[in-house]
């Protein structure tokens, strides 16, 4: 195919967000953007649960202030795996840069949060970052 898509280095996401319409959504956007969703979880614990299971996840999509802990432990354990994480929350942790590659500020549109996961990708394959960001996207310029 002569003008087939490029291949993504960011594929699977693990979605870690316990506002459910928020965690529908997102999951639905990103599958129809051609994302792998690895699972849609709504805790650390399941989150814990995913991140121990083994299975290959690219960028951990984690929300703060989840029902059970903070998403600060499931960054720390994604990052001790390799994981990739972009915070996606109201207000972004001061632990976010030595955890996360980004922080993605809500309310956000879908199309900032494409940007995000293109910046974070960009980073990781030590390509030139997108001169114009999203206004409510802090990147950090380490993605793992």
């Amino acid at each position: 195919m002569l003008f087939g898509k490029k291949k993504r280095r960011i594929e699977r996401l693990l979605i870690v967000e316990d506002e459910p319409l928020v965690a529908f959504d997102t999951e639905h956007f990103l599958t129809g953007e051609g994302f792998a969703i690895v699972a849609t979880v709504d805790s650390v614990a399941g989150a814990m649960g995913i991140l121990g299971s083994g299975g290959e996840i690219d960028l951990v999509l984690v929300d703060v202030n989840l029902s059970d802990g903070s998403g600060v432990e499931v960054a720390r354990a994604a990052r001790g795996q390799g994981i990739a994480v972009l915070f996606v929350t109201g207000q972004c942790p001061g632990e976010a840069r030595a955890l996360a590659a980004g922080c993605l500020s809500k309310p956000y549109p879908q199309r900032d949060l494409l940007a995000a996961i293109g910046a974070i990708e960009a980073v990781i394959e030590g390509r030139k970052v997108p001169g114009r960001l999203p206004g409510s996207f802090s990147l950090f310029g380490t993605a793992g």
